[in-house]
Protein backbone atom coordinates (compact mmCIF):
# COMPACT_ATOMS: atom_id res chain seq x y z
CA UNK A 1 0.00 0.00 0.00
CA UNK A 2 1.64 3.65 -0.79
CA UNK A 3 2.52 5.72 1.64
CA UNK A 4 -0.23 7.96 2.67
CA UNK A 5 1.67 11.33 3.68
CA UNK A 6 4.68 11.13 0.85
CA UNK A 7 0.95 10.53 -1.31
CA UNK A 8 -0.59 13.43 -0.38
CA UNK A 9 2.99 15.73 -0.69
CA UNK A 10 3.72 13.93 -3.86
CA UNK A 11 0.32 15.31 -5.14
CA UNK A 12 1.85 19.17 -4.50
CA UNK A 13 3.95 19.30 -7.38
CA UNK A 14 2.15 18.38 -10.39
CA UNK A 15 -0.82 20.55 -8.56
CA UNK A 16 1.47 23.86 -8.16
CA UNK A 17 2.71 22.60 -12.44
CA UNK A 18 -0.93 22.42 -13.36
CA UNK A 19 -1.48 25.94 -11.58
CA UNK A 20 1.32 27.41 -13.34
CA UNK A 21 0.42 26.80 -17.03
CA UNK A 22 -3.20 27.76 -16.71
CA UNK A 23 -2.03 30.62 -15.53
CA UNK A 24 0.57 30.83 -18.42
CA UNK A 25 -2.20 29.85 -20.57
CA UNK A 26 -4.90 33.29 -19.20
CA UNK A 27 -1.70 35.42 -19.76
CA UNK A 28 -0.58 34.56 -23.53
CA UNK A 29 -5.03 34.34 -24.34
CA UNK A 30 -5.03 38.25 -23.07
CA UNK A 31 -1.46 39.21 -24.60
CA UNK A 32 0.16 38.57 -21.92
CA UNK A 33 12.27 -4.06 4.24
CA UNK A 34 10.15 -6.31 5.48
CA UNK A 35 9.18 -5.12 9.58
CA UNK A 36 10.49 -7.06 11.98
CA UNK A 37 8.06 -8.98 14.37
CA UNK A 38 6.26 -7.41 16.95
CA UNK A 39 7.20 -7.90 20.28
CA UNK A 40 5.32 -7.45 23.77
CA UNK A 41 5.71 -4.62 25.60
CA UNK A 42 4.90 -2.56 28.82
CA UNK A 43 2.27 -0.59 28.76
CA UNK A 44 2.87 3.29 28.44
CA UNK A 45 0.65 6.22 29.86
CA UNK A 46 0.32 8.44 27.12
CA UNK A 47 0.46 12.12 27.60
CA UNK A 48 -1.71 14.87 26.89
CA UNK A 49 -2.30 16.33 23.95
CA UNK A 50 -4.20 18.81 22.89
CA UNK A 51 -6.25 18.64 19.71
CA UNK A 52 -6.82 22.61 19.40
CA UNK A 53 -5.42 24.06 16.35
CA UNK A 54 -2.19 24.78 15.08
CA UNK A 55 -0.42 25.72 11.68
CA UNK A 56 0.56 22.04 11.27
CA UNK A 57 -3.04 20.84 11.92
CA UNK A 58 -4.41 22.57 9.50
CA UNK A 59 -6.52 20.53 7.79
CA UNK A 60 -5.77 19.48 3.90
CA UNK A 61 -6.42 22.79 1.56
CA UNK A 62 -9.03 20.90 -0.75
CA UNK A 63 -7.21 20.46 -4.33
CA UNK A 64 -9.19 19.86 -7.98
CA UNK A 65 -10.31 16.14 -8.18
CA UNK A 66 -12.17 13.66 -5.91
CA UNK A 67 -10.88 12.00 -2.59
CA UNK A 68 -12.29 8.32 -1.37
CA UNK A 69 -14.77 9.25 1.55
CA UNK A 70 -13.90 6.53 4.00
CA UNK A 71 -9.75 7.04 3.35
CA UNK A 72 -9.43 10.66 2.05
CA UNK A 73 -6.71 9.14 -1.03
CA UNK A 74 -7.44 10.87 -4.15
CA UNK A 75 -9.29 9.07 -6.46
CA UNK A 76 -10.28 9.68 -10.36
CA UNK A 77 -13.82 10.02 -10.14
CA UNK A 78 -16.57 10.70 -7.25
CA UNK A 79 -17.02 7.78 -5.11
CA UNK A 80 -21.01 7.25 -4.66
CA UNK A 81 -21.11 3.32 -4.77
CA UNK A 82 -22.59 1.99 -1.64
CA UNK A 83 -20.15 0.24 0.31
CA UNK A 84 -20.47 -4.00 1.39
CA UNK A 85 -20.13 -4.45 4.81
CA UNK A 86 -18.47 -7.98 4.75
CA UNK A 87 -18.47 -10.57 7.85
CA UNK A 88 -14.75 -12.28 7.39
CA UNK A 89 -13.87 -15.60 9.69
CA UNK A 90 -10.92 -14.52 11.37
CA UNK A 91 -10.10 -18.23 12.98
CA UNK A 92 -6.71 -19.55 12.42
CA UNK A 93 -7.95 -22.17 9.52
CA UNK A 94 -9.34 -19.55 7.81
CA UNK A 95 -6.41 -17.18 7.18
CA UNK A 96 -5.15 -15.79 5.23
CA UNK A 97 -8.33 -14.31 4.82
CA UNK A 98 -8.67 -13.07 1.06
CA UNK A 99 -9.37 -9.29 0.14
CA UNK A 100 -8.83 -7.19 3.07
CA UNK A 101 -5.93 -5.33 1.26
CA UNK A 102 -8.42 -4.03 -0.72
CA UNK A 103 -10.90 -2.78 2.34
CA UNK A 104 -10.70 1.33 3.05
CA UNK A 105 -11.79 -0.13 6.85
CA UNK A 106 -11.85 -2.71 8.99
CA UNK A 107 -13.24 -3.64 12.18
CA UNK A 108 -12.35 -6.13 14.68
CA UNK A 109 -14.67 -7.24 17.44
CA UNK A 110 -14.91 -10.20 19.51
CA UNK A 111 -17.35 -13.34 18.92
CA UNK A 112 -18.15 -16.12 21.02
CA UNK A 113 -15.31 -17.71 23.30
CA UNK A 114 -12.62 -15.24 23.10
CA UNK A 115 -11.81 -15.25 19.87
CA UNK A 116 -12.07 -12.52 17.10
CA UNK A 117 -13.93 -11.55 13.56
CA UNK A 118 -13.49 -8.80 11.24
CA UNK A 119 -16.39 -6.45 9.13
CA UNK A 120 -14.51 -5.14 5.87
CA UNK A 121 -16.00 -2.22 4.33
CA UNK A 122 -15.32 -1.97 1.17
CA UNK A 123 -15.91 0.62 -1.13
CA UNK A 124 -13.10 2.91 -3.15
CA UNK A 125 -11.17 0.01 -5.04
CA UNK A 126 -12.44 -2.03 -7.78
CA UNK A 127 -11.19 -5.52 -7.47
CA UNK A 128 -11.88 -8.91 -9.03
CA UNK A 129 -10.44 -11.14 -6.68
CA UNK A 130 -12.53 -13.75 -3.77
CA UNK A 131 -13.15 -11.53 -0.82
CA UNK A 132 -13.60 -14.20 2.46
CA UNK A 133 -14.01 -16.63 4.00
CA UNK A 134 -17.63 -15.55 4.93
CA UNK A 135 -19.34 -15.94 8.12
CA UNK A 136 -22.24 -15.08 10.18
CA UNK A 137 -23.67 -12.04 11.29
CA UNK A 138 -24.08 -10.39 14.96
CA UNK A 139 -26.14 -7.86 16.70
CA UNK A 140 -23.02 -5.54 16.98
CA UNK A 141 -21.76 -6.16 13.61
CA UNK A 142 -25.22 -5.10 11.61
CA UNK A 143 -24.06 -1.54 14.01
CA UNK A 144 -20.77 -1.40 12.27
CA UNK A 145 -22.29 -1.81 8.92
CA UNK A 146 -24.62 0.61 9.15
CA UNK A 147 -22.28 2.93 10.18
CA UNK A 148 -21.11 3.04 6.69
CA UNK A 149 -24.50 2.61 5.05
CA UNK A 150 -23.66 -0.48 3.76
CA UNK A 151 -25.44 -3.67 2.19
CA UNK A 152 -24.58 -6.70 5.17
CA UNK A 153 -22.87 -9.46 3.35
CA UNK A 154 -22.84 -12.71 6.11
CA UNK A 155 -23.77 -16.03 5.93
CA UNK A 156 -26.36 -16.90 8.75
CA UNK A 157 -27.01 -15.33 12.01
CA UNK A 158 -27.39 -15.53 15.67
CA UNK A 159 -30.62 -15.51 16.38
CA UNK A 160 -30.77 -12.21 18.08
CA UNK A 161 -29.27 -10.91 14.98
CA UNK A 162 -31.56 -12.98 12.18
CA UNK A 163 -34.58 -11.22 14.48
CA UNK A 164 -33.07 -7.95 13.75
CA UNK A 165 -32.84 -8.48 10.06
CA UNK A 166 -35.65 -9.96 9.41
CA UNK A 167 -38.05 -7.71 11.69
CA UNK A 168 -36.34 -4.24 11.28
CA UNK A 169 -36.24 -5.89 7.12
CA UNK A 170 -32.11 -4.85 7.00
CA UNK A 171 -30.80 -5.01 3.31
CA UNK A 172 -28.41 -8.24 3.41
CA UNK A 173 -26.79 -10.37 1.43
CA UNK A 174 -26.98 -13.77 3.55
CA UNK A 175 -25.55 -17.08 1.94
CA UNK A 176 -28.47 -18.70 3.78
CA UNK A 177 -30.89 -17.11 3.64
CA UNK A 178 -31.77 -14.53 0.56
CA UNK A 179 -28.52 -15.02 -1.79
CA UNK A 180 -26.67 -18.22 -2.01
CA UNK A 181 -26.21 -18.06 -5.66
CA UNK A 182 -23.92 -15.03 -5.32
CA UNK A 183 -21.11 -17.12 -2.86
CA UNK A 184 -19.44 -20.19 -3.80
CA UNK A 185 -17.58 -22.71 -1.43
CA UNK A 186 -13.52 -23.45 -2.19
CA UNK A 187 -13.00 -26.91 -2.52
CA UNK A 188 -9.14 -26.45 -1.48
CA UNK A 189 -10.04 -25.37 2.32
CA UNK A 190 -13.04 -27.25 5.13
CA UNK A 191 -16.31 -25.82 5.67
CA UNK A 192 -17.39 -23.58 7.22
CA UNK A 193 -13.60 -21.92 6.78
CA UNK A 194 -14.61 -21.92 2.72
CA UNK A 195 -17.21 -19.30 1.80
CA UNK A 196 -16.13 -16.18 -0.84
CA UNK A 197 -17.54 -13.92 -2.71
CA UNK A 198 -16.29 -11.13 -5.32
CA UNK A 199 -17.20 -7.62 -5.51
CA UNK A 200 -19.40 -8.66 -8.96
CA UNK A 201 -21.38 -11.17 -7.11
CA UNK A 202 -22.13 -8.57 -4.56
CA UNK A 203 -23.31 -6.44 -6.94
CA UNK A 204 -25.20 -8.61 -8.67
CA UNK A 205 -26.93 -9.94 -5.43
CA UNK A 206 -27.81 -6.19 -4.39
CA UNK A 207 -29.45 -5.71 -7.43
CA UNK A 208 -31.22 -8.73 -7.86
CA UNK A 209 -32.40 -7.57 -4.07
CA UNK A 210 -33.01 -4.37 -5.93
CA UNK A 211 -31.07 -2.79 -2.87
CA UNK A 212 -29.86 0.81 -3.57
CA UNK A 213 -26.43 1.10 -5.13
CA UNK A 214 -25.61 4.46 -3.82
CA UNK A 215 -25.37 5.88 -0.25
CA UNK A 216 -24.44 8.81 1.61
CA UNK A 217 -21.39 8.35 3.72
CA UNK A 218 -20.46 9.83 6.56
CA UNK A 219 -18.23 12.90 6.46
CA UNK A 220 -14.46 11.81 7.95
CA UNK A 221 -11.72 14.33 9.38
CA UNK A 222 -8.45 13.65 7.51
CA UNK A 223 -5.12 15.17 8.04
CA UNK A 224 -1.93 14.54 6.02
CA UNK A 225 -0.14 16.33 8.81
CA UNK A 226 -1.70 15.83 12.19
CA UNK A 227 -0.40 17.83 15.48
CA UNK A 228 1.04 14.90 17.31
CA UNK A 229 3.18 17.73 19.80
CA UNK A 230 3.37 15.85 22.76
CA UNK A 231 2.29 12.10 21.45
CA UNK A 232 4.27 9.08 23.07
CA UNK A 233 5.69 7.06 21.35
CA UNK A 234 4.23 3.96 19.63
CA UNK A 235 6.34 2.29 16.81
CA UNK A 236 5.57 -1.47 18.47
CA UNK A 237 1.65 -1.77 19.37
CA UNK A 238 0.27 -5.29 20.90
CA UNK A 239 -3.28 -5.53 21.44
CA UNK A 240 -4.99 -8.28 23.32
CA UNK A 241 -8.73 -9.56 23.23
CA UNK A 242 -9.68 -11.44 25.74
CA UNK A 243 -7.27 -15.35 24.38
CA UNK A 244 -3.90 -14.94 25.76
CA UNK A 245 -2.58 -16.76 22.76
CA UNK A 246 -4.46 -14.70 20.27
CA UNK A 247 -2.59 -11.80 20.11
CA UNK A 248 -2.70 -9.01 17.15
CA UNK A 249 -0.11 -6.27 16.96
CA UNK A 250 1.62 -3.83 14.60
CA UNK A 251 4.73 -2.37 13.53
CA UNK A 252 5.08 0.99 11.81
CA UNK A 253 7.16 1.03 8.77
CA UNK A 254 7.97 4.74 8.62
CA UNK A 255 9.60 4.57 5.06
CA UNK A 256 5.37 3.54 3.98
CA UNK A 257 4.00 5.88 6.60
CA UNK A 258 1.66 2.65 7.88
CA UNK A 259 1.23 -0.18 10.58
CA UNK A 260 1.98 -3.71 9.64
CA UNK A 261 -0.15 -5.83 11.26
CA UNK A 262 0.57 -9.46 13.06
CA UNK A 263 -1.23 -12.48 14.54
CA UNK A 264 0.72 -14.36 17.40
CA UNK A 265 3.73 -12.85 15.94
CA UNK A 266 3.50 -13.70 11.99
CA UNK A 267 2.74 -11.48 9.52
CA UNK A 268 -1.35 -11.37 8.69
CA UNK A 269 -1.54 -11.39 4.61
CA UNK A 270 -3.89 -10.70 1.97
CA UNK A 271 -4.20 -14.85 0.43
CA UNK A 272 -4.71 -12.83 -3.20
CA UNK A 273 -1.71 -10.90 -3.66
CA UNK A 274 0.73 -12.11 -0.38
CA UNK A 275 0.77 -8.68 1.05
CA UNK A 276 0.77 -7.93 4.38
CA UNK A 277 -2.46 -6.38 6.24
CA UNK A 278 -1.41 -2.38 6.83
CA UNK A 279 -3.23 0.79 8.31
CA UNK A 280 -2.44 4.26 8.44
CA UNK A 281 -4.58 4.67 11.53
CA UNK A 282 -4.83 2.19 14.75
CA UNK A 283 -7.96 2.91 16.96
CA UNK A 284 -8.41 0.38 20.03
CA UNK A 285 -12.05 1.46 22.03
CA UNK A 286 -13.11 0.20 24.98
CA UNK A 287 -17.07 -0.99 24.80
CA UNK A 288 -18.81 -2.83 27.59
CA UNK A 289 -19.18 -6.07 26.84
CA UNK A 290 -20.93 -9.16 28.47
CA UNK A 291 -22.20 -12.50 28.00
CA UNK A 292 -26.09 -13.11 27.70
CA UNK A 293 -26.43 -16.80 27.32
CA UNK A 294 -25.07 -20.19 27.65
CA UNK A 295 -23.12 -20.05 24.16
CA UNK A 296 -21.32 -17.17 25.18
CA UNK A 297 -23.10 -14.68 23.13
CA UNK A 298 -22.15 -11.04 23.54
CA UNK A 299 -23.88 -7.77 24.01
CA UNK A 300 -21.54 -5.40 22.68
CA UNK A 301 -22.17 -1.27 23.56
CA UNK A 302 -21.16 0.81 20.26
CA UNK A 303 -23.90 3.64 21.79
CA UNK A 304 -22.22 4.85 24.98
CA UNK A 305 -18.89 5.91 24.07
CA UNK A 306 -15.57 5.55 26.39
CA UNK A 307 -11.64 5.02 26.41
CA UNK A 308 -9.54 5.00 23.15
CA UNK A 309 -6.24 5.21 22.21
CA UNK A 310 -5.21 6.80 18.03
CA UNK A 311 -2.21 5.33 16.74
CA UNK A 312 -0.95 7.10 13.79
CA UNK A 313 2.49 7.93 12.66
CA UNK A 314 4.46 6.00 15.09
CA UNK A 315 2.66 7.82 17.63
CA UNK A 316 -0.23 7.00 20.09
CA UNK A 317 -2.63 9.62 21.32
CA UNK A 318 -5.17 9.07 24.32
CA UNK A 319 -8.45 10.34 23.46
CA UNK A 320 -11.98 8.65 23.76
CA UNK A 321 -14.68 7.35 21.10
CA UNK A 322 -18.43 9.13 21.53
CA UNK A 323 -21.13 8.10 18.86
CA UNK A 324 -22.77 11.14 16.68
CA UNK A 325 -25.96 10.05 15.21
CA UNK A 326 -24.93 6.61 13.19
CA UNK A 327 -21.17 7.11 13.45
CA UNK A 328 -18.33 6.81 16.09
CA UNK A 329 -16.40 9.80 16.01
CA UNK A 330 -12.59 9.53 18.15
CA UNK A 331 -12.18 13.20 20.02
CA UNK A 332 -10.08 14.71 22.29
CA UNK A 333 -10.94 17.81 24.30
CA UNK A 334 -14.21 17.73 22.62
CA UNK A 335 -12.78 17.82 18.88
CA UNK A 336 -12.83 15.49 16.59
CA UNK A 337 -9.19 13.70 16.06
CA UNK A 338 -8.43 13.84 11.86
CA UNK A 339 -7.02 10.14 10.32
CA UNK A 340 -3.93 10.35 8.08
CA UNK A 341 -5.61 9.80 4.78
CA UNK A 342 -5.24 6.08 4.23
CA UNK A 343 -7.25 2.73 5.68
CA UNK A 344 -8.16 2.50 9.23
CA UNK A 345 -8.33 -0.48 11.11
CA UNK A 346 -10.50 -0.43 14.79
CA UNK A 347 -10.18 -2.88 17.72
CA UNK A 348 -13.73 -3.00 19.95
CA UNK A 349 -11.78 -4.47 23.40
CA UNK A 350 -14.20 -5.16 26.42
CA UNK A 351 -14.09 -2.22 28.98
CA UNK A 352 -14.15 -4.60 31.86
CA UNK A 353 -10.73 -3.96 32.56
CA UNK A 354 -8.66 -1.13 31.72
CA UNK A 355 -7.37 -0.05 28.29
CA UNK A 356 -3.67 -0.64 29.20
CA UNK A 357 -4.42 -4.08 30.14
CA UNK A 358 -5.45 -5.00 26.46
CA UNK A 359 -3.61 -2.45 24.52
CA UNK A 360 0.22 -2.03 24.95
CA UNK A 361 3.07 0.02 22.76
CA UNK A 362 6.37 1.52 22.78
Amino acid sequence: MPAQTRLSRSLRLPLALLASGLLAATAACSGGAKPPVATEATATPVPTVSASASPSATPDVPVPGFTAPLTGLPVDHEVTNRPFAVMINNLAPARPQSGLTQADTVWELLAEGGITRLVGIFQSKEFADPIGPVRSIRPYFIEVGEFYSGVLVHAGASNDAFAILQGEHKEDLDEITNAGAFFWRDKSRKAPHNLYTNLEKLRAGAAHRKYADTATVPALSFNSFPDLTGAAPASEVSIRFELKNYKVSYTYDSAKGVYARFINGKPHVDKNNDEQLTAANLVVLAASTKAYDDYGRLEVDLKSGGEAVLFQQGKAIACQWQRDGNMIRIVKDGKELPFLPGVTYYHVVPKSQSLSSHVTYQ
